[in-house]
């Protein structure tokens, strides 16, 4: 965690974050099972991450978002 001394605001923040998305990604697994968890976890952080570049007006990570996404279909459903 820390080397001997508190962790700072910001330190603090993003370790509290990184336990809260661990816990959910754990939530997920044991509610679905291993793959669709990973799956649906992988799912929610792509859905965060496409919204904030989409409100930076960035459409290429939205792009490649939806491409990895249908190679994903392509492989199980083509």
């Amino acid at each position: 965690m820390s080397a001997g001394r508190p962790l700072t605001k910001a330190e603090r923040k993003a370790f509290n974050r990184a336990k809260h998305e661990q816990k959910i990604k754990q939530d997920l697994i044991a509610q679905h099972g291993n793959e669709l968890g990973q799956f649906y976890y992988w799912l929610r952080v792509t859905n965060m991450r496409g919204t904030q570049a989409y409100r930076d007006g960035s459409t290429e990570f939205i792009r490649e978002a939806a491409l990895a996404l249908y190679d994903v279909y392509s492989r199980h459903f083509g």
